[in-house]
């Protein structure tokens, strides 16, 4: 398994998209003839090209709701055919889908190196952009109609609940007496304010930018992130089969939270410290691979740093 391994990390390599702990995800899902694979964030489709090229007659259905994910899509069914498919839904949405029987399944939360690197998407404030944010721009309302029109609590949900910004309260009053001066419609402007609202980053404290929990949390507001891990992680675990992997790779506390509470609750242990359930109440569906996250290698962090915070959970279904 282990050269199948190499010559598909080789060959993703080769086309120039890496996603994070790909070594990883393979060994965990072990890819084999035929055997039929779920990934349920398609993103650039790196995990997907890894997958379909570790062994022979592998098929992987592969889910997004990025419409701009479709033409990445198109180039890999045109080169592997039928052993690729592509269903352009939410994975929060998986209950509504039409097929089963999975041997592994895998999740890669968070935005795709392609969302954050278009400028006119608005995730980043890195360029000057609209604040648009939405993982697929076809629905909902961008993140800027989102900052002029949300009630004071929804501001904050998104900044301290999802943002965990501390200085929440700063940031909400800065926001709305922004409201019409335009000030809340560029990704740069918006990052400015937020700033000058926080302040100097306290001495001892990691220096991030003061904008960063904000957007993050403006992000996950829009796209209803959280909610959609939640729905998506049980409705992929009834859609796979006994034996069968289910791994998700998450990017900041609140997705790996809602993963490990998950693993935990199907293995039969306790979700949280809260958790006073007896051993007769809990049912064991699945085991844990690991207890704790597998964390990207010192080497893959050099070369990726987005992958700095990458953190990978699984479990294994049994009978």
């Amino acid at each position: 398994m282990s050269s199948s391994i190499d010559d598909a990390v080789t060959a993703t390599t080769a086309s120039g998209h890496v996603p994070v702990l790909l070594r990883e995800t393979l060994e965990l899902l072990a890819p084999r003839a035929g055997v039929k694979l779920l990934d349920g964030t398609f993103g650039g489709g790196g995990h997907t090209r890894a997958l379909l090229e570790a062994a022979e007659d592998v098929t992987v259905v592969a889910l997004d709701r990025d419409p701009a994910a479709l033409p990445r899509a198109e180039a890999l069914k045109a080169e592997f055919g039928d052993r690729f498919r592509l269903h352009h839904i939410n994975f929060g949405d998986l209950a509504d889908l039409d097929e089963s029987g999975f041997h592994g399944i895998l999740f890669d939360f968070g935005l795709s190196s392609f969302q954050l690197d278009t400028e006119e998407r608005g995730f980043s404030f890195r360029y000057d952009a609209p604040v648009d944010m939405r993982m697929n721009p076809e629905e909902g309302i961008s993140a800027a109609d989102f900052l002029e029109t949300a009630d004071e609590e929804s501001l904050v949900r998104a900044v301290r609940n999802y943002g965990e910004e501390p200085r929440v309260r700063r940031v909400v009053k800065a926001i709305m007496d922004a409201r019409g001066t335009g000030a809340l419609q560029r990704t740069q402007s918006l990052a400015a304010l937020i700033s000058e609202a926080v302040g100097p980053t306290p001495r001892g404290r990691k220096a991030v930018h003061p904008a960063t929990r904000t957007f993050q949390g403006i992000r996950v507001e829009v796209n209803d992130e959280l909610s959609a891990i939640e729905r998506g992680l049980p409705a992929a675990f009834d859609r796979l089969l006994p034996d069968g992997v289910l791994a998700a790779i998450s990017f900041h506390s609140l997705e790996d939270r809602i993963v490990k509470r998950f693993c935990r609750k199907m293995a039969g242990r306790p979700e949280h410290s809260r958790d006073s359930r007896t051993l007769d109440e809990r049912e064991v569906s699945a085991s844990m691979i690991s207890t704790r996250p597998i964390s990207p290698s010192e080497s893959e962090i050099e070369t990726n740093p987005r992958s700095r915070s990458a953190r990978l959970r699984a479990i294994r279904k049994i009978s």
